[in-house]
C-alpha cells in the first residue's frame, strides 16, 4: 500500500530520533520515496547523513538553505509529500503545530503542505500528560491530524510508562492499514447531517435541543478518511469543518430539508446523524415579545420528516438513520428502521453515562436490514463513526454474507 508514496518524515530533537532511522529505512523497503526533514534539536542526536544514505534523498535541515534557485524549498516539499509523518513528534514540536508557529523548515513545510499528517509523540511520560500538551494534540486531532500512540515502557528519562516511540514496523503497519482503509469508500458520494436546528419563536428565543454536532461531525471525518467525497449538512454548533469535507451551513429544519433533498439524489452513502426538531413555532414573530402576566401557550406545528422521506423516495442510496432513545431502545430502533425504511441505523442510549449529546464518547446498538447486529461499548465518537461507516461499506459492497 505504500509503493510509490511520496513520504515527508519529520524528525524532530529527541532521543527517539535514532528510531527515525530505522523507519527510515523500512518505509523505503516498502516502496516508497522518503524525504527527511530535520530540526536542529533532532541534529543533536542523529546525523543527517544517515538519513541520506537511507532514503537515497537529499535531507532538509535549514529553511534559508535553498537547495534549488528554481523554487522554494518548504513550498516544493509540502506540495510533493502524499502523506506527512512526524517521528517522532516531540511536545515542542506539537505545541507549534497546533498554534500555527513557525521558525525553522520543518515546521514552516508542515504549515504549507495539504498532505494527511500522522504524529509519532515521543517525549517523559509527564510530559505527556500535561494539560498543555492534553489541550494540542486535541485541537490537531479537531482539525483532523491522526496521531500513532505511543508504547509504555522504559524511558530514557529513567521513567517507566506512556512516552516511548512506537516500533517503526507498527508505525508502517498504521500507514499501510491507513492507506487500505481509504480504498473503502473511494469515488462514493457521502451525505451527513450533523448537530441540532433552531426554531425561532422571535428575533431572541428559540426552541432547540443538546445536539453539539460531535458525531456527525466525527462521521463526516471518517468518510473523507475512507476516501468518500463528503457532503456535511450542519446546524448551528461551534465545531471546525473536517479537512476535505464540503459543509453546508443550516439554522432551521426546514434549511435542512430543503438541502439534504437537494443533494440527495447524487448520494450512495446517506447519514442522517442531525437532531432535528419535530416541531416549531407556529407563528413567528418579527419583533421581541414582551413580557406578560400569566402563562403563555406557544401553539407548535410538525416539522416535515426529513429521514421518512429520504426512506420514501430512495433508489440507489444506502440510508442510515439515528435513534436517540431513553428506553427499550433496541425495540423503538427496529421499530424505526422499518418505519423509515433505512437500511440501517445507530441506536443510542442517551442516559447511559458518557453517551448521546455533548459527550466525546458513544456506546450504540447497530443494526441493519441485512440482518448485521453489532453492539458497540462507550468509545469515542472517531472510532465509532469508523465502525460504522466499515459495516456500511460492506454492506454496500456486497461484503455481508
Amino acid at each position: 500500500m505504500l509503493t510509490g508514496k511520496k513520504i515527508v518524515l519529520g524528525v524532530s530533537g529527541g532521543i527517539a530520533a535514532y528510531k527515525a532511522a530505522a523507519l527510515t529505512s523500512k518505509l523505503v523497503q516498502k516502496g516508497a520515496e522518503v524525504k527527511v526533514i530535520m530540526t536542529p534539536g533532532a541534529q543533536n542526536f542523529i546525523a543527517p547523513t544517515t538519513f541520506q544514505a537511507l532514503s537515497r534523498q537529499p535531507v532538509y535541515t535549514d529553511t534559508f538553505d535553498e537547495q534549488d534557485a528554481s523554487g522554494i524549498q518548504h513550498i516544493d516539499v509540502a506540495d510533493w509529500a502524499d502523506l506527512f509523518l512526524l517521528a517522532p513528534a516531540t511536545a515542542n514540536l506539537i505545541g507549534k503545530l497546533a498554534n500555527g508557529l513557525a521558525d525553522d523548515m520543518l515546521s514552516t513545510t508542515l504549515l504549507a503542505t495539504e498532505a494527511p499528517v500522522y504524529l509519532a509523540p515521543a517525549m517523559n511520560v509527564h510530559m505527556y500528560s500535561h494539560p498543555a500538551v492534553m489541550k494540542n494534540m486535541k485541537q490537531l486531532d479537531a482539525w483532523g491530524f491522526r496521531f500513532i500512540e505511543p508504547g509504555e515502557g522504559y524511558l530514557a528519562c529513567g521513567y517507566v510508562g506512556k512516552g516511548r516511540l512506537e516500533e517503526p514496523l507498527t508505525i508502517v503497519q498504521v500507514l499501510e492499514d491507513q492507506m487500505k482503509k481509504k480504498q473503502l469508500l473511494k469515488g462514493k458520494k457521502v451525505l451527513v447531517t450533523a448537530g441540532p436546528t433552531r426554531e425561532q419563536i422571535d428575533p431572541v428565543r428559540y426552541f432547540t435541543n443538546p445536539s453539539t454536532g460531535k458525531m456527525g461531525f466525527a462521521l463526516a471525518r471518517q468518510a473523507a478518511e475512507l476516501g468518500a467525497d463528503v457532503t456535511l449538512v450542519s446546524g448551528p454548533v461551534q465545531l471546525d469543518t473536517p479537512s476535505g469535507v464540503h459543509r453546508v451551513d443550516v439554522t432551521t429544519a426546514d434549511e435542512m430539508y430543503q438541502q439534504v433533498m437537494q443533494h440527495y439524489p447524487h448520494q450512495d452513502l446517506v447519514i442522517k446523524s442531525a437532531a432535528v426538531a419535530d416541531y416549531r413555532p407556529a407563528v413567528t414573530y418579527e419583533q421581541k415579545m414582551k413580557k406578560r402576566e400569566g402563562d403563555y401557550v406557544v401553539e407548535m406545528e410538525r416539522t416535515k420528516d426529513i429521514l421518512k422521506e429520504l426512506g420514501e423516495t430512495k433508489e440507489h442510496q444506502y440510508l442510515i438513520g439515528f435513534a436517540a432513545e431513553t428506553q427499550e431502545i433496541e425495540k423503538y430502533g427496529r421499530e424505526k428502521m422499518k418505519k423509515k425504511n433505512l437500511d440501517a441505523i445507530v441506536v443510542n442510549n442517551v442516559s447511559d453515562e458518557g453517551a448521546g449529546f455533548g459527550h466525546d464518547t458513544n456506546a450504540s446498538l447497530f443494526f441493519t436490514k441485512k440482518g448485521t447486529e453489532e453492539t458497540y461499548p462507550l468509545m469515542t465518537k472517531d472510532e465509532l463513526a469508523s465502525k460504522v461507516l466499515e459495516a456500511a461499506a460492506k454492506e454496500m459492497s456486497g461484503g455481508w454474507a
